[in-house]
Formats: structure tokens, sequence, C-alpha cells
């Protein structure tokens, strides 16, 4: 009979979670993630596999963890309310850490050598199901006349999600809650509107 796990699981993930959103998959070392899981290595990888399993368990905990706001904010009744809901809730996640600043899938994949190309395939992956979700619910709002007839929501959805790559990058660079909250304002106000009668609130 093997040996009992000595160790909680959900623990040691959200440790090793926090290093690589800290540094990315390629820059966290291996004595890193055992250093903040309290693990030793041969635990640690009969645990979860190599380090690219750990990374996915970690990856997939940060989606259900942390941006579990994304799915539940394409429920509200106009586009600007989602919009405005995913973006603010955005900034407040990138900003919620001071030690590890910013957003896991994007500093996952920056800087990738070729040993690590799947893994950034993984987090593109992941980022473009985020973008179709988004993209399927302005086509519903532009069908409801929530958005204009003229609206080119691939467009759209393409935009919001640079803005939030674009401020994740900004939030591990230093910039404030507050600047990043400016730019999600200066998104809302040019959001386009249609012709219908759902009438949307200001975050």
């Amino acid at each position: 009979m093997g040996r009992h796990r000595e160790f909680d699981v959900d623990e040691v993930l959200d440790a090793v979670l926090c290093v690589f959103w800290r540094k990315g998959y390629e820059g966290a070392s291996y004595a890193d993630l055992t250093a903040a899981a309290g693990v030793e290595r041969p635990a640690l990888y009969s645990a979860f596999g190599n380090k690219e399993a750990l990374f996915r368990r970690a990856l997939e905990r940060y989606y259900g963890h942390y941006l579990d706001f994304f799915p539940a904010a394409l429920e509200h009744p106009t586009s600007r309310e989602v919009v405005a809901d995913i973006l603010f809730r955005s900034v407040e996640l990138n900003t919620r850490y001071p030690d590890h600043p910013g957003c896991l899938g994007i500093q996952g994949a920056l800087a990738c050598s070729d040993g690590a190309e799947p893994i950034q395939r993984a987090l593109i992956e992941a980022r473009a199901r985020g973008e179709a979700s988004l993209r399927q619910r302005l086509e519903r709002a532009k069908a409801d006349g929530d958005l204009p007839e003229t609206a080119n929501c691939t467009v759209l959805a393409a935009f919001v999600c640079a803005v939030l790559h674009g401020m994740a990058v900004q939030a591990k660079a230093g910039f404030s809650r507050e600047m990043l909250e400016a730019i999600a304002e200066q998104v809302l106000a040019t959001w386009p509107t249609g012709n219908s009668e759902i009438e949307g609130t200001s975050p």
C-alpha cells in the first residue's frame, strides 16, 4: 500500500499558482515551486506530474477560482454591462496582490522558449475560448438591438480582450488601479449602443 499524501493538494496548488503568477512558467524554477509548496520535489511531482502538468493544474485552478467572474459577467442584460463588469473585475484582480500583479494567463506565456511551446499554446487557446464566448454574447446583443446593426462583434470582442491583456501587462509594470480603471472608463465611453429599449447601467 502506498503512503498517504502528507499535504493538502489545494493548498499546494495555491502556493505554486502564486509562483507561476509572479514569475511566469519558465521563470519559476523547481526550487521556487518546492519552496513555496513546502513539499519536496519527488512528492510534488508524484502528485502532479512534471512541471508542465503542474502548471496546467495551477492554470485550471486560476480560471476556476480567480476568473469565474468572466462567464458570470456574460449574463448581464446589456453588452455595456457585460464589458464593464469584465473590465473592472479584471482591474481589481490585476492589482489585488502587490507581490504578483497582472494576470497568470498573460504572465505565464511571456518570453517562452521553444521547449515551453505547449504551455504557450495552451494559454493562447484558453484566451481564445474566452474571446469566443464574449463574441457570442455580443452577437446576441446585436440580434437584440442592444448593439447597432453595423457592429462588428468579432472586432469588438478582440478589442476588449486586447485592452484586458494590455492592462494585465501594465499592472505588472506598476500601473495603479486608478489608472487602469480610467482606461476601462475610456473603453466604456466609446461603447456602441443600439436602438433597443434595454437600458444598461454604469458600473
